[in-house]
């Protein structure tokens, strides 16, 4: 269900009883607007730029089912991850007449009004509705402050007043998920960082708090393993940082943002951190909170559902399931066994019966498996390996201790992924099960 709101409505002329009404005449030109719900799965939509506006929309396209393809000689990290992934097809140079051939729908977003303006031009002459980040007057398209919850969608065009569509946008989502009429309760508003879990990567899955401090953020510090199809609720006057480290790639230093993180709360702003999971399970959210408070920087934490359990969970594997494990470990596998600087003791682990759950361990996957068959856990063991687990890119790979290592490379398995190691597993392997999971699954 789509509901979507315009702030001011459109009137209509009187018409004497008895008589038909006139026809429906918008108070200005901004006024013209007919809203739909575009359906955009598996049809191309092609973005021009690769900053701060494409990066805030191309995860909202890709949550829609799009094929998305970005052309730019650039592109931001977070959404050099997506192309990594295969989520996105990247043009790496400058924009040309032609590229919107057999495009549904496009978005002009360069830092360059000339660029943007032909790919308006192009747009129209191939009956393309398109968005001009730069020159709304310039688009046939409009993006709405949109929202979500329950399946359904609230969008709201205020004449081109970001921050009053925000708000009434803020407003309605927040009345369906409290069921309450009333308006929602004013929060006030400070200087200050909150550190928000954004959960496994369904945007539905951080929590109430989470999207409140969002709601009131001036300035978003992101990556990539956080949901980033949030970036699309947010106000145009939200600042967002990009902050994503690239596995073996372009990295922001973590001084760098906790550098960011003080010196835009001094600034007066009021700054959220989205991270993905929650930002004390194997991230770095506590170095986070001391360097704001080191600085006098006050700074909150929002805790967030860890994708330790919770992708395991959507994707079938109960990782506690009655009368099969009565204990659970989560292991950060980021180092390899034998590494000096590891501080994971592998031998117990390999002789534990229990779950075992291993977070950023693609990598290392092949020498974790041979290290724990080599430390007497069994050789099936059976494995669940879970790539983007939650999101629409969401993939499964079954195997055992013996054979995951080959199987993840096979498959190309590539990170974020979470591994869960036990018998567990072989639990959410039967038909049955699997049938049940795909039945209740969340949706992305």
């Amino acid at each position: 269900m789509v509901a979507t709101l315009p702030v001011r409505g459109l009137g209509r002329r009187s018409s004497p009883a008895g008589t038909s009404y006139g026809r429906c005449v918008p108070s200005s030109d901004d006024a013209a607007v007919y809203s739909v719900g575009l359906r955009l799965r598996d049809r191309l939509v092609v973005v021009v730029g690769g900053g701060q506006v494409a990066q805030r929309r191309v995860p909202a396209l890709l949550a829609a089912g799009a094929r998305v393809r970005i052309v730019s000689p650039w592109l931001r990290p977070v959404l050099e991850g997506l192309v990594a992934t295969g989520d996105v097809e990247w043009v790496a140079r400058p924009y040309r007449s032609g590229d919107l051939a057999g495009c549904w729908y496009a978005l002009a977003a360069t830092a360059d009004a000339v660029t943007n303006a032909a790919v308006a031009r192009e747009a129209e002459d191939q009956r393309v509705f398109c968005v001009r980040a730069d020159d709304a007057s310039g688009s046939t398209a409009w993006t709405p402050a949109s929202g979500r919850h329950g399946g359904i969608t609230v969008a709201v065009h205020a004449q081109r007043d970001p921050r009053r569509a925000a708000t009434v946008r803020d407003g309605v989502v927040e009345r369906l998920r409290t069921g309450d009429l009333a308006a929602p309760q004013h929060r006030g508003r400070s200087a200050g960082v909150v550190l928000v879990g954004g959960g496994p990567g369904d945007p539905e899955l951080i929590t109430l708090a989470g999207r409140r401090a969002l709601a009131e953020a001036d300035v978003v510090v992101v990556d990539r393993l956080a949901p980033t199809a949030l970036l699309d609720e947010l106000p145009g006057h939200v600042e967002v940082v990009d902050a994503t480290k690239l596995p073996r790639g372009r990295a922001t230093t973590q001084e760098e943002i906790n550098r960011v993180l003080v010196a835009q709360a001094r600034a007066g702003k009021r700054v959220v951190r989205l991270k993905g999971g929650d930002p004390y399970v194997f991230g770095r959210g506590f170095e986070e909170l001391t360097a704001c408070l080191e600085a006098g920087v006050a700074c909150r934490v929002v805790p967030g559902v860890s994708s330790a359990t919770a992708v395991p969970a959507v994707a079938g594997v109960p990782v506690t399931h009655r009368g099969v494990a009565h204990e659970l470990v989560v292991v950060s596998g980021h180092l390899p066994p034998g590494h000096p600087a590891s501080l994971v003791d592998w031998a117990a682990l390999g002789r534990l019966r229990g779950t075992l759950v291993v977070l950023m361990g693609v990598d290392t996957l092949p020498a974790i498996a041979a290290e724990l068959v080599a430390q007497g856990r069994a050789a099936d063991c059976p494995v669940a390996v879970v790539q983007s687990g939650t999101t629409a890119g969401e993939r499964r790979v079954l195997a055992t201790l013996s054979t995951v290592g080959e199987l993840v490379e096979r498959e190309q398995v590539t990170a974020p992924a979470t591994v869960v190691i036990g018998d567990v597993v072989a639990v959410a392997a039967s038909a049955a099960f699997a049938a049940a999971a795909d039945r209740t699954r969340l949706p992305v």
